[in-house]
């Protein structure tokens, strides 16, 4: 009977080596993910103003169109400034009629003083026709002792000391009645600076009756045009700021060990994985308003606690008018993977939109 040769033992060193490789791979990507966090849930956003009239009026001529650029000191729309023109003439005219005023006012008042003037120049020869006839009524009642004079010449110093104490205080009474008549222009004066007021603020709502960019940016939910009756206050349409884009990103409170303010980040765009930009760490929030109740403040950002599984990218609307497609066009989403570089290490980081605009980098 031939005996049946006995196999060789298998080696376990190779299974035993993938293991091990194995099990190095995932505490490396454990570390990797503990050292490095990394989150799709980011938004790229810039800051928006609502533009709107600081005065009402007809819009009469719209410089801009829906989703269009524009820079700082460019026109966007005009109201219509004929009222505001008029207004501005009838105050124009108003100032010229009461510098008029107050230049006739002035003349009569001059009359007046130069009255009051000579009235005040009688009063003080008045005075001294007083003074001379008591001063002679003085030295004329001692002689009557003596017989120098008689009684009649003492009657008659009397009489004409009492007749230029009345005539003295006539003359004083005219005074104080010429001095009264003096009215001044104080309060034309007073009613002209009101006018020239009023002349500033016309020129400052002729001046808003034009609207410029107050910087570069580019117009988004313009539904509106020439025609339209503008309201002051309310808001036409939305004006996004190009100037600075910037990236809001939610982590796991777990994965905030490793992300410091300053840390170098590299942002990929969903639209152009292939495409960089880099920036900073700006801060971290310190609140966010809780899932589960609790204390609730006014004005915290809500984050969810669910994980995005699926990545779906955001829809944005795209506006046809007589389009001639020469070159190719993108709308496709800011949302995007925010990459964090510490040292030689790399750490994805998130980003979600806080209240502003989300658009296309440009």
């Amino acid at each position: 009977m031939e005996s049946t040769p006995k196999k060789a033992p298998r080696s376990k060193f190779p299974a035993l080596l993938v293991v091990a490789l194995a099990l190095v791979a995932l505490v490396f990507v454990i570390w990797r993910v503990d050292s490095a966090p990394s989150t799709n849930d980011a938004y790229a956003s810039a800051d928006t103003i609502d533009v709107v009239p600081e005065v009402s009026g007809r819009i009469v001529e719209l410089a801009v169109t829906d989703n269009q650029a524009v820079k700082q000191g460019d026109l966007l729309f005009r109201i219509d400034p004929r009222p505001y023109e008029a207004n501005l003439a009838k105050a124009e005219a108003s100032l010229a009629a009461l510098d008029k005023q107050i230049m006739l006012t002035q003349r009569s008042v001059d009359a007046q003083q130069f009255g009051a003037d000579s009235v005040n120049a009688t009063v003080e020869k008045a005075r001294a026709a007083a003074k001379q006839a008591t001063d002679t009524l003085r030295r004329t009642e001692p002689l009557l002792k003596e017989g120098f004079v008689s009684a009649e010449d003492v009657d008659r110093a009397r009489t004409a000391q009492r007749a230029a104490e009345a005539d003295l205080n006539a003359v004083l009474l005219q005074a104080q009645s010429a001095a009264s008549a003096v009215s001044g222009v104080d309060a034309l004066v007073a009613q002209r600076a009101a006018v020239e007021a009023d002349i500033a603020l016309t020129k400052l709502h002729l001046e808003m009756a034009t609207v410029r960019a107050p910087f570069d940016g580019r117009v988004i939910s313009l539904k509106t045009s020439v025609g339209q009756f503008a309201s002051a206050m309310r808001p036409i349409f939305t004006l996004i700021d190009t100037r600075h884009w910037y990236v809001i990103a939610n982590f796991r409170e777990t994965d905030l060990k490793n992300i410091r303010s300053g840390t170098p980040a590299t942002i990929r765009l969903m639209s152009d994985s292939g495409k960089t930009f880099e920036g900073k760490v700006d801060s971290i929030g310190y609140g966010v308003l809780p899932d589960d109740g609790g204390l609730v403040l006014g004005g915290l950002p809500k984050v969810s606690r669910s994980i995005n599984w699926v990545r779906v990218a955001q829809r944005f609307p795209v506006k046809s008018w007589s389009i001639n497609l020469t070159r190719k066009c993108s709308a496709s989403a800011l949302r995007q993977s925010l990459i964090l570089s510490r040292n030689n290490e790399r750490a994805q980081l998130p980003a979600i939109t806080g209240g502003q605009a989300a658009g296309v980098l440009s």
